[in-house]
């Protein structure tokens, strides 16, 4: 099946709301966004000169921010939400602002916010210790298909497990399988039902990286 990507640009500029960035966070910046503002993030050096370009973050992977963490004292996310600049804050360590284009307001990411997503991490990695039988999670879809990784972690688990394939994962079909004790998505870490630990958060907690 052939696959057409459109990018879904967004008519707001972006310099009005860094221009608050600019009088309210202090220290060299790290600039971060989605596909819908990407193309405005050239015009904030006009703004703010010195700030540092990390470019598009996606929903599994903020290794734009990542990448340049240690030339940043501070990240700024430019749009709307919480899922995207959490992400940020954790994998990266640092504080995150939030310019918000369609409020033009800057917000900062409480630390309660980080800890209660970590809190929930640590207490499905707890589930996921204690199962005795597991689900891993697999989709087709384009981008998430992890079918390599979800094997490997078949064979190194120490527990019976069984691989589910599918295109479309909903919750309620989860819950034809209650002798499940827990699920691995090896898929978009947006999935974030009750009964489901994302790969991410056992490799984060392996690595000491929430603790």
């Amino acid at each position: 099946m052939e696959i057409v990507l459109i990018d879904a640009k967004s008519e707001l500029e972006i310099l009005p709301v860094l221009q608050k960035v600019k009088q309210k966070v202090k220290g060299k910046i790290g600039l971060v966004t989605t596909i819908q503002h990407f193309h405005r993030l050239k015009a904030a050096k006009t703004l703010i000169p010195d700030l540092v370009l990390g470019g598009q973050i996606l929903g599994c992977d903020v290794s734009a921010a990542v990448k340049i963490k240690d030339e940043v004292d501070v990240f700024v996310y430019v749009g709307t939400g919480h899922f995207h600049p959490v992400a940020v804050a954790i994998k990266t360590g640092k504080d995150v602002y939030i310019a918000n284009p369609v409020s033009n307001e800057v917000s900062k990411v409480p630390k309660s916010d980080i800890e209660a997503h970590k809190k929930k991490i640590k207490g499905k990695y707890l589930k996921f210790l204690n199962a005795k039988k597991i689900g891993i999670l697999v989709s087709t879809k384009s981008g998430q298909y992890n079918l390599e990784k979800a094997l490997k972690l078949q064979i190194e688990l120490d527990r019976p497990s069984y691989i589910f394939l599918a295109n479309h994962i909903s919750e309620s079909d989860l819950e034809n399988y209650p002798d499940i004790d827990i699920f691995i998505n090896t898929a978009c870490p947006r999935i974030d039902f009750k009964n489901i630990i994302n790969i991410e958060g056992i490799e984060e907690m392996v690595a000491g990286k929430i603790s």
